[in-house]
């Protein structure tokens, strides 16, 4: 279940950033009755200027969890914003039947953080960085708004949970995935039973979708499938080894997909951590990751 994992086992993440983690500065975006949250955090030391890392969770996942990663990023040489999905986090109002978004709304919310952050991205490199759930959103927004000023897209994690992408489990991941859809619609939205954390039916659905079919569902009326093979921003696409819900083909079957874009393939093993790995101990780890985003961001020439 590539795109929507679990939420990571942890406790309930502080309002208050961790001591030994840098300050941030909060701020909200509206959108439709909702508010998308977001965590800016000081630039790199002596780098006004650096290129900027807009971060997009995982599916249930507070941007807190992402503390690590930031402070990792910022040690590479890079800016970093971190949001937290709709519904998550410090982002409000939390799912219920009353709320109506799914893919698309992702999608847009991504372009609507970008047009927020104006002031701060001009002039600058800025990168969407997503893990799962949030990966595919900003592929997606890319997809649907080819004109978005973005030099590169990094995807930690990302596929599509194809069920016959995976190496086993295939039935069971089909027969998983459509349960959680049929709970949502029943329901009028996800509870977050064990997986995932409390989510629209939308996004189940569409979620669903994905998993069901291999593709991605139109939206909006647009041809997403198409669209995404027409996406020419420069992607790096990390894999993690032991990653239960993104093993390294559904990352490969994503890939398949970006036939116009220069992708830049690389895999996170347990033998450069050097620690246990798996779809969310990555972020405690985190600081390969990131010399790997730096590297990537280096090498994008300026739009």
């Amino acid at each position: 279940m590539t795109s929507t994992p679990d939420q990571p086992p942890q406790p309930t993440p502080p309002s208050q950033p961790d001591s030994s983690q840098p300050g941030y500065e909060e701020s909200f975006v509206d959108r439709d009755g909702d508010r998308i949250a977001l965590r800016s955090y000081p630039d790199p030391v002596g780098a006004p200027e650096a290129p900027v890392v807009l971060l997009w969770p995982a599916m249930g996942v507070r941007a807190s969890y992402y503390a690590p990663f930031a402070a990792a990023l910022r040690s590479a040489g890079l800016a970093v914003v971190v949001a937290d999905l709709r519904g998550t986090g410090a982002s409000t109002p939390a799912p219920s039947r009353a709320s109506r978004y799914g893919y698309a709304e992702l999608a847009g919310d991504v372009g609507a953080v970008l047009e927020s952050l104006k002031p701060q991205l001009d002039g600058r490199k800025r990168i969407l960085l997503g893990h799962s759930l949030g990966g595919q959103a900003a592929l997606l927004h890319l997809a649907l708004d080819p004109s978005t000023p973005v030099d590169g897209l990094a995807l930690v994690a990302v596929g599509l949970p194809y069920w016959r992408a995976y190496p086993d489990r295939r039935l069971a991941m089909l027969a998983g995935t459509q349960l959680i859809h049929g709970c949502a619609a029943a329901l009028g939205s996800w509870p977050g039973w064990g997986f995932g954390g409390r989510q629209a039916r939308g996004v189940i659905r569409d979620w669903a979708y994905t998993a069901r079919t291999g593709r991605f569902p139109r939206l909006d009326g647009v041809d997403v499938e198409a669209a995404v093979r027409e996406v020419r921003t420069p992607v790096l696409a990390v894999s993690v080894d032991h990653d239960q819900y993104t093993p390294h083909g559904t990352v490969d079957y994503l890939c398949d997909k970006l036939v116009a874009a220069p992708v830049r393939r690389t895999r996170y093993t347990l033998a450069e951590s050097g620690t246990r790995l798996d779809h969310f101990t990555w972020v405690r780890a985190s600081a390969p990751v990131a010399a790997r985003v730096a590297e990537f961001v280096a090498d994008l020439p300026h739009r």
